[in-house]
């Protein structure tokens, strides 16, 4: 857009574009690292490490946005760490850098994980810190009770409907089995799945369910679901028969 407002384009202006461009950007990631270290309170942390959690704002996984999913990591990593006695603001730290890995512009025989592992070595992180992030999808050992926190704070923030696009149609798939496996059964007329999941609204017909039948039907339909339908957590389900009675 400069080269077109200056309306000169030849290559020695478009090369200083380009550095200028360039110097631009590496100015913002390292503004975008530097606000994000000091917001999530972390201190003495090497200027590389800083520019590559910039770069992360840049940087997505599965359509996630990877700087948000850090910070997400790094604050349910905090919260769980404070439970069992462990250092939050450690925790925190180990939760930011977990997918420093994923920021690489080359190709490595390492997977993002070892990878960042890698880095936090090389830019003097705690061993604590190198194995939480080297070991999240399980590569390596886990030396410490760290290194479970980050895995389940990485799995719980990667994993909740919808904030991935290949989570978001497998929710909708888990959705409508859930309304399917109901109208499957003898006298449902409609299923709805609400509250994401967490409820299921059968409307039976009060023609083939009687009350007697209602609490049966509820029974088989939990049995059912937890044998078929993949889906974390309870499901909450109600049964709805209702009988009209018009007079004039």
């Amino acid at each position: 857009s400069k080269l077109i407002l200056d309306c000169i384009i030849y290559p020695s202006r478009i090369e200083e574009i380009v550095f200028l461009s360039e110097k631009e950007i590496l100015k913002e990631i390292f503004y975008i690292g530097k606000k994000t270290i000091i917001d999530m309170g972390i201190r003495m942390i090497h200027p590389e490490l800083i520019k590559i959690v910039g770069k992360m704002k840049y940087r997505s996984s599965y359509g996630q946005n990877l700087l948000q999913h850090s910070c997400e990591v790094a604050n349910l990593s905090s919260i769980l760490s404070s439970e069992i006695g462990l250092n939050r603001k450690f925790a925190k730290r180990a939760g930011l850098l977990h997918d420093i890995g994923k920021v690489s512009d080359l190709e490595s025989e390492f997977s993002h994980a070892v990878l960042g592992m890698n880095w936090a070595k090389k830019y003097g992180e705690h061993p604590y810190i190198c194995n939480s992030i080297g070991s999240h999808h399980d590569e390596i050992e886990m030396k410490s009770l760290l290194s479970p926190i980050i895995q389940i704070s990485d799995t719980i923030s990667s994993s909740r409907p919808g904030v991935r696009r290949n989570h978001y149609d497998s929710y909708l798939k888990r959705l409508n089995d859930l309304e399917i496996l109901a109208l499957n059964c003898n006298g449902v007329k409609k299923a709805f799945a609400l509250q994401s999941g967490k409820e299921l609204r059968v409307i039976v017909e009060s023609e083939t369910i009687d009350e007697t039948k209602i609490y049966k039907l509820s029974r088989d339909l939990i049995i059912k679901i937890k044998s078929k339908v993949n889906f974390p957590g309870e499901i909450k389900i109600t049964v709805i028969r209702e009988i009209k009675s018009l007079e004039f």
